[in-house]
């Protein structure tokens, strides 16, 4: 029976919960006088230990050690770019902007699959879905209103930057993503989402050992503090968030509609940035354009969410035009 669309929606949904603690624990990294440096080499050397430690209840290694050793060039390739070229500039972002900056440059994500479908597929699948592009344009829209409503106005050169850094990551995590799911369809491996998780962050780790080398001898050994808040988000990001998306996109890989739905959650870690935000750092609600913004966030997603589930209900008529619009 195939999983119905609006179940992967929902464990993108949660992912983005866990995902925006990464937002909120690396600012708190690089507030409290750490490096950006540790905040990410240290989260994908402290998951790989906590994904083993999960592994086992997810049915073990699985074909993973004959898939890595049979094509481990795609592997090497694809774990740098969705991992080291997502996380660097991300993280390196907590040290020139807010949280709720980044949060909000990452949204652009929801474009990213679409826009890269052309370059990633040789099927029915690399037709740009207008529909698809709309919506995103939607969320995109909504979130540079928050943010210019948070702003109130005035960014400045080091947050275009910062915004600069965080669309690279926001375009690097679905290109490594889709790009892997594709190699693995090609070969027909079957792999669950936490052995995918797990084998992309053992072939980052070479690159981020060689940074860990280069951050001790330039910025020095990492803090106990960093070490713990950097425990936090391999936890809660690395481990959580990751897995239950990798295990959302699984679900809909066929489904290209469904999957940009599923990417298109990602824009709620924007509104639960601001919800701690709110609670935890003493920020005020969004007013204004940021009010607006977070509207249209909203509107987006409910969309995105009702286009897929209406494709999955029975209605054949709309899904086969869902199917038509190919955005994956």
């Amino acid at each position: 029976m195939r999983p119905h669309p609006l179940l992967a929606v929902g464990l993108a949904l949660c992912s983005a919960l866990f995902f925006t603690l990464t937002y909120v624990l690396n600012r708190s990294i690089v507030a409290g006088g750490g490096h950006w440096a540790w905040a990410v080499i240290l989260r994908y050397l402290i998951t790989l230990p906590l994904l083993a430690m999960v592994l086992p209840l997810q049915g073990g290694l699985g074909e993973l050690p004959r898939e890595l050793r049979r094509h481990a060039r795609p592997w090497l390739l694809w774990s740098s770019v969705g991992f080291v070229l997502f996380g660097v500039p991300l993280t390196w972002a907590a040290s020139s902007g807010p949280s709720w900056l980044v949060a909000g440059s990452f949204q652009t994500t929801v474009l990213a699959g679409p826009l890269l479908a052309p370059l990633i597929y040789r099927d029915e699948r690399r037709r740009l879905a207008l529909r698809t592009l709309a919506l995103g344009a939607l969320i995109v829209a909504g979130v540079f209103a928050l943010q210019w409503g948070h702003a109130q106005g005035r960014l400045h050169a080091g947050d275009w930057l910062a915004i600069g850094a965080v669309v690279l990551s926001a375009f690097a995590y679905p290109l490594g993503n889709r790009k892997l799911l594709l190699h693995l369809e090609h070969c027909d491996s079957r792999l669950n989402a936490v052995q995918r998780v797990f084998g992309m962050t053992l072939c980052s780790w070479p690159l981020w050992l060689l940074f860990a080398l280069v951050a001790w001898f330039t910025v020095g050994p990492p803090t106990w503090r960093e070490a713990l808040l950097a425990g936090g988000v391999a936890l809660s990001s690395g481990t959580v968030a990751t897995i239950l998306f990798f295990r959302a996109t699984d679900m809909v890989r066929r489904e290209p509609t469904a999957l940009a739905a599923v990417e298109a959650m990602q824009a709620a870690e924007l509104l639960f940035a601001t919800l701690l935000g709110v609670l935890f750092l003493g920020e005020a609600w969004p007013h204004g354009y940021a009010a607006f913004g977070a509207l249209a966030i909203i509107v987006g997603i409910a969309l995105f969410g009702w286009f897929s589930g209406r494709g999955a209900a029975g209605h054949d008529e709309e899904l086969r035009a869902l199917r038509g619009d190919r955005s994956a």
